[in-house]
């Protein structure tokens, strides 16, 4: 979506929200950190004078789309979001879907299992409880400290491989993987390793977000942009 804003000659800011330390560089004018919730959000919009907010963020940082949705509102700044359709199991999959990460952590079975835990970093320690397992986890950035006992960090940025997955899961003899619906095809590839190796899959629903307006494509996103005279 950056690099359509940029090469149509759109006035647009990219902001991260910081987690990781070596952001991928965009085409456009770009911002990193949090605003400070809705207050500094709504603080923002009117210092920037910025015309259209577009809520780009992961499926599962709900939190800050909710202060997008009570900003925007504020500010009377039209919102639309750009979110990824979430994953839909097809045959041959054997996935298992719970709410959260409690009822992730829930799912797991009682006897010791090697789980890739492909859900970042921000909730390892939610699986701290059962010490049983070992832990393949694949981050961005090298951690300083891991919250679980037993566990392998892989270093690694996405999109993914479908043989690039198979052979991780079966280098380190996964038995069952836990990942969020987060949707799109970056990171899919785990999703169909585990069908063709038959492995069962923990999927975590995504989390509550108020209504608001919402597509799933860049042409759609452009279309909304050109029909209210541009601006970002």
């Amino acid at each position: 979506m950056a690099k359509s804003l940029a090469d149509q000659s759109i006035d647009a800011v990219f902001s991260y929200a910081g987690r990781t330390e070596a952001p991928l560089r965009q085409p456009l004018a770009q911002r990193i950190g949090g605003f400070g919730g809705v207050a500094g959000l709504v603080r923002y919009l009117r210092e920037q004078s910025i015309t259209h907010l577009i809520d780009a963020t992961h499926p599962f940082a709900a939190q800050m789309s909710r202060n997008a949705v009570q900003a925007a509102a504020t500010t009377q700044t039209p919102l639309l979001a750009f979110e990824r359709a979430p994953w839909q199991a097809v045959q041959g999959d054997n996935w298992q879907s719970v709410p959260d990460m409690a009822g992730a952590v829930a799912a797991l079975p009682d006897d010791p299992a090697r789980v890739f835990l492909a859900i970042g970093r921000q909730a390892l320690e939610d699986f701290a409880v059962k010490t049983q397992h070992h832990y393949i986890l694949r981050l961005v950035d090298q951690p300083a400290a891991l919250p679980l006992p037993h566990a392998t960090a892989l270093i690694a940025r996405g999109p993914f491989t479908l043989q690039g997955d198979l052979n991780l899961l079966q280098t380190h003899h996964v038995t069952h993987i836990v990942a969020k619906n987060a949707g799109g095809m970056g990171a899919r590839a785990k999703l169909d390793a585990a069908r063709e190796l038959r492995l069962p899959v923990i999927l975590i629903d995504r989390p509550y977000v108020p209504d608001r307006p919402k597509v799933d494509t860049v042409a759609q996103v452009l279309a909304w942009l050109h029909s209210a005279n541009r601006g970002v």
